[in-house]
């Protein structure tokens, strides 16, 4: 069994461009990586009418339960402006001791990191279970082809996941330093005012509904959605557009858009925010004739890995490796442990994400190593006899 090297094996999928939708020849790597050393891979494409067909991988080494699974994804945003880069995005280049490319932090790093530890559990013959991968080329795009599919496939096929960790670059300054136990639900919401259109020059004779639209978005905007919870920051509201398409300028017109994004924690629902920001908006439309309609779209649903067995087992084993117990998290985007968490409990370690998404991702080649320990910590602890999950 040869030893996998994480440093060289990030290299060579930052080398993948696999910029969404584009596989780039990312999953076939990790297959070709992972089937020497006892895995058996699953390829699957999955295709919905209208979006671009992704590659995604399942790749699992034991049949026994418990299962515990890495999940991630080989997809990366665009380079944006090359001129921006000091070294070629896609190269995988390593400068003094750091890597650079897109993928280096978000997430290709962490997938290598976790193959190497996979590797050396196996070598020792300390899996009583089995060990899997869940990855998808979808993470970055519309998540429609991706983890969602691939957990539903899993399901038809009577497959169990028993804990999940994913790579997420969730650490702050080092790998490890804070685990991420959940995430706050996002959602899009628009309110649309329709008034009268009118002449500028009498305006008595017109319902504007910008004045409107602006009284409802300052309400909404001043009025804290609350103060925090348990596990959570305080939710968010942040208005994102403004629009009401007029290009006349003697004419208040018949209609204006607002949008705005929510980032809420478990004190809600998106039903209970849609009726609140609905009761705001009804209100103060009605008091000037207009009429309102507000629609929503959920991005994820919010969620909570309560402190427990799975927490405490990962923090220790971190705590093994850099002698600092790391701090628990809720804070930042979603992620695709937001579909995971309906099969099995679940939390994020990964690499510090300071310049994921931006020009020059780059991470130092010794937190590549940092988190090839803390990860074959985690595998150790897990199945040591008897496994967390055997009684689950």
């Amino acid at each position: 069994m040869a030893n996998v090297d994480p440093v060289a094996l990030a290299q060579a999928l930052i080398r993948c461009p696999s910029v969404t939708p584009e596989d780039g020849g990312a999953i076939g790597l990790l297959a070709k990586t992972l089937e020497p050393l006892g895995f058996t891979c699953h390829r699957l494409r999955f295709e919905t009418p209208g979006t671009a067909p992704i590659e995604n991988l399942y790749a699992r080494c034991g049949s026994r339960a418990p299962n515990f699974c890495f999940a991630g994804h080989t997809d990366v945003v665009p380079p944006g402006d090359a001129k921006l880069w000091r070294l070629d995005p896609f190269a995988g280049e390593i400068d003094e001791g750091v890597l650079y490319g897109r993928g280096a932090a978000d997430m290709k790093s962490a997938i290598a990191c976790f193959i190497a530890a996979a590797e050396k559990l196996l070598a020792t013959g300390g899996i009583h279970g089995s060990v899997s991968l869940l990855i998808t080329g979808d993470e970055e795009g519309p998540n429609i082809n991706g983890t969602k599919r691939v957990l539903e496939w899993l399901r038809e096929r009577g497959e169990n996941l028993d804990h999940c960790l994913v790579g997420e670059p969730t650490s702050v300054q080092t790998a490890g330093d804070t685990i991420k136990i959940g995430r706050r639900g996002s959602m899009r919401v628009e309110i649309i005012v329709r008034g009268v259109q009118g002449h500028t020059a009498y305006p008595e004779r017109a319902v504007n509904p910008i004045p409107i639209l602006a009284s409802i978005a300052t309400r909404l905007f001043e009025q804290p959605l609350d103060t925090g919870t348990e596990h959570f920051q305080p939710s968010t509201l942040a208005f994102t557009t403004f629009d009401v398409g007029n290009p006349a300028g003697n004419v208040s017109p018949a209609e204006a858009r607002a949008a705005c994004n929510i980032r809420f924690n478990d004190g809600h629902t998106p039903e209970s925010l849609v009726a609140s920001i609905e009761a705001v908006a009804t209100e103060t439309a009605e008091r000037s004739g207009a009429r309102v309609e507000v629609r929503a779209s959920v991005g994820g649903t919010v969620f909570v890995t309560r402190p427990g067995p799975f927490t405490d087992l990962l923090s220790r084993a971190i705590a093994n490796v850099t002698g600092t117990l790391p701090q628990f998290s809720t804070s930042g985007g979603t992620s695709d442990a937001r579909f995971i968490k309906d099969y099995c409990p679940v939390a994020e370690v990964g690499l510090p994400g300071q310049t994921m998404h931006q020009a020059n991702e780059q991470v130092p080649v010794t937190e590549l190593h940092r988190l090839t320990e803390i990860y074959a910590a985690m595998l150790w602890d897990y199945f040591r006899p008897p496994p967390l999950g055997a009684a689950k």
